[in-house]
Parts: structure tokens; C-alpha cells; sequence
């Protein structure tokens, strides 16, 4: 049965697969700030791809008349945030596992844009994918795949596919994996490839805790970076919304300069006795703060400098250091430390050659020690 609230149908120019909490703190709240704006967006149909029965309690909230939860919590240009809101976006729910012939019209008759966050694996393949007709084991792709091609043979007009999974450009690795399911028919492979427009993005926000039965706690910050390309205009408009002509600088800062703080921080906190347990503990000691602050300003700025994005990173210095500093969210530095070698190379060692790429020959002794740790500890 679908889940639809209220009983009347609705029509949702904007597919969703995913409930996380994530996502309605996300996307469904920028629509929903969007809607009360008075601009002409959405609503949402939200779809449970996994199938799972035990989440149909936040199925019928999501979608419930009065909305539900998200509680925004942090600081805001040193101003302290806490207020709540309700997210009313979304209009209709659906499982992939029980609604499939509803789904199947929905996307051939009323999408105009299909979002997704699907989880870190969302988009590996599964045996089923080979199956000719739905089969609630196949992957997303797969199921896109079988509902874009229902679109196409209902004649229904291209679509705008915007994946949010933290896939590195994840709109050409769906796009590819779904032209791999396609088949041979040129016409239908021809209007994935040509008509049908797959948008790599880029997304940021903690989403600390869930609200039962939906709805979720969530800091100040957000972003939604998608990436410039012929006739992709977003679902809607929102201040954390931004186009850009290439995903690859802002992917820098996020990486560069967030997660290499996050495991600079954990190489302190583990050289510290009784040292706090959380991000924003150990930065209320201010000698780790100030380490830090001069940490971006000698070693990781230069880098951004050299690369000509050297406004834009002091920026985001200052937007990741308020983040850190969020006395409502319990970041645990233990929870950070997993896979910390991995993460080392890749973000650490990862700014090194990257910074030297662009030309930046500047000493940085402390990241160079974190390494040397790191690789004695591993």
C-alpha cells in the first residue's frame, strides 16, 4: 500500500529515494524553506528502496499532514542556533517493495527530478540486476534503470538525475552504471546518454540524531554543490544551494581542510592525557585551538593559495572551526580515529601532493609529524 498524506492524489515533481535522516535535514528542508519563499517546487514522493517493514512508522510520519521535526542546533557566525522547524515538503511515500506499479507511474507521468542518497554501497551491484523485471534485490541503479525505461516508453520526457550519494562524481558513475543495465536498444541508450541529465554533486551537513519517528537534529551548516551542465537548473532555489562550474575546488576545501583538521585533532587528542572526548571539547582548550589556527594559517592555507583559492579557503577555515566548536553536537574524537592511517594518506599525505601541484613549496612540519605517527602506529 502507498503511504500517501493526504488521501487526495498529489502530484511530486521531485522522486526521492532514500529516508534517511540525512536527507530530511537536507534536501527536503532546502525544498521546504524554498516552498514557504513562494517558490513553485516540489513536492516530494519519498521511496523506501530497501523494503524493509520496520520503517513504515517513518514512512506515514514523513509524509503526515503537520510535517515533521528537524532541529537545527550550533553556532551561526558566533551566534548560538537552536530552534525547530517543520519539514511539510513531502507529500507522498512509497516502497519500491509494495508500491512498484505506483512508482513506475509516478516517474513515467509526474518526475521531474529524482534524487538519491542510497547509503555508502547504494550503488554496487547485486545479482539481481541482471533480472529482466523489477525484483526488490536489485541495486538502485538497477531499479532506476527499469523506471527510466518505463519513462521513455511512456514517452514522459527527459528528467534531471540528482544523486547525493558521497560518490566522487556520482551523477557519471550512476549514469554509467544505468547505461551498463540499458541494453542494446540505441533509441533508449541514445536518450539516457543525450536527453536525460545526470548532475554530480556534492553534499555537507551533520545530521547529529534522529527524531523518532522521523525528523532529526541537524547543525547550521549546509551545502548542496552541484556541478554546472547543460540545461540543469536545480529544484529549487536556496542560500546553500550553489552551482558551480567544477566540483573539484569545494570537494578540496571539504577534504583539504574539515577532514584533514578532523585527523589533525586526533593525532593531538592521542598524544594527551585525560584529554576530552569530543571535537568541540578538546577545542574549548585553547592551546589546541590556537595550534590549530596557526596549523591553517602556515601549512594548509598556502596550498590554497598557490591554487588560487585563497579567499574561499580562509572562509571555510573560519565556517569548519565554528563547526568543530558546535557545543550541541558530541563529535567523538574515537569515533574520527577509526581507520586513522587510511585516513592519514588520503587526506594529510592526499593535501601534500595536491599543494605541491600547485606550486606550493612551503615547510609543514606538523602535518609531515602527523604522518611519521601515523605510519609508526599503523
Amino acid at each position: 500500500m502507498t503511504h500517501d498524506q493526504p488521501k487526495q492524489a498529489v502530484t511530486c515533481p521531485i522522486v526521492q529515494f532514500g529516508t534517511s535522516r540525512f536527507l530530511q535535514a537536507h534536501a527536503d528542508l532546502m525544498v521546504d524553506e524554498a516552498r514557504q519563499s513562494g517558490q513553485d517546487c516540489g513536492p516530494i514522493a519519498v521511496v523506501q528502496s530497501s523494503g524493509d517493514p520496520a520503517r513504515a512508522a517513518r514512512l506515514a510520519a514523513l509524509a503526515a499532514p503537520g510535517g515533521y521535526p528537524v532541529h537545527i542546533r550550533g553556532l551561526e557566525k558566533g551566534q548560538v542556533v537552536d530552534r525547530t522547524q517543520q519539514v511539510r515538503s513531502v507529500r507522498r511515500t512509497l516502497s519500491t517493495a509494495t508500491d512498484w506499479d505506483t512508482l513506475v507511474r509516478v516517474v513515467s507521468q509526474e518526475a521531474r527530478y529524482i534524487l538519491s542518497n542510497t547509503g555508502d554501497r547504494g550503488f554496487d551491484a547485486q545479482p539481481a540486476d541482471s533480472v529482466a523485471s523489477f525484483d526488490q534485490a536489485m541495486s538502485y541503479p538497477a531499479k532506476l534503470q527499469l523506471l527510466l525505461r518505463a519513462r521513455f516508453d511512456a514517452k514522459g520526457g527527459p528528467v534531471t538525475i540528482m544523486p547525493m550519494e558521497l560518490v566522487v562524481r556520482n551523477g557519471d558513475v550512476l549514469k554509467a552504471r544505468v547505461l551498463e543495465l540499458a541494453g542494446g536498444d540505441a533509441a533508449y541508450r541514445g536518450w539516457l546518454a543525450n536527453d536525460v541529465i545526470w548532475a554530480n554533486s556534492l553534499v555537507d551537513r551533520i545530521v547529529s540524531e534522529p527524531i523518532q519517528p522521523a525528523g532529526a537534529i541537524a547543525e547550521p551548516y549546509a551545502l548542496w554543490a552541484i556541478e554546472n551542465a547543460p540545461g540543469l537548473i536545480p529544484p529549487c532555489q536556496h542560500p546553500a544551494i550553489q552551482m558551480v562550474d567544477d566540483l573539484d575546488g569545494i570537494a578540496a576545501l571539504k577534504l583539504f581542510i574539515l577532514n584533514l583538521g578532523h585527523s589533525w585533532l586526533v593525532d593531538r587528542w592521542s598524544q594527551m592525557d585525560g584529554a576530552p572526548a569530543t571535537v568541540a571539547g578538546l577545542l574549548d582548550v585553547q592551546s589546541v585551538l590556537d595550534d590549530l589556527r596557526d596549523l591553517y594559517s602556515a601549512e594548509v592555507l598556502p596550498g590554497f593559495d598557490a591554487a588560487g583559492m585563497g579567499p574561499e579557503a580562509r572562509d571555510y577555515v573560519e565556517a569548519t572551526i565554528e563547526r568543530y566548536r558546535n557545543p550541541f553536537l558530541h563529535h567523538q574524537l574515537s569515533d574520527i580515529a577509526q581507520n586513522h592511517a587510511a585516513k592519514i594518506t588520503r587526506r594529510i599525505e592526499g593535501f601534500l601532493t595536491w599543494a605541491q601541484s600547485h606550486g606550493d613549496q612551503t615547510e609543514k612540519p606538523r602535518l609531515n609529524a602527523t604522518i611519521k605517527r601515523a605510519k609508526q602506529d599503523d
